[in-house]
């Protein structure tokens, strides 16, 4: 699955991983976190990420 790269802190949003901390279950593709999660590090809004290769 995709990893997607905050624009603002460069947090990775990484598939495999997930977000336990904020209730997202490994294996959760970006596009299936609920339209209103933020990244936990500088919490802007999934608008503001873009796909990584990392």
């Amino acid at each position: 699955m995709q990893k997607y790269v905050c624009d603002v802190c460069g947090y990775v949003y990484d598939p495999a991983v997930g977000d336990p901390d904020n209730g997202i279950e490994p294996g959760t593709a970006f596009e299936d976190l609920p339209e209103d999660w933020a990244c936990p590090l500088c919490d802007v809004s999934k608008d503001m990420f873009s796909e990584t290769d990392e």
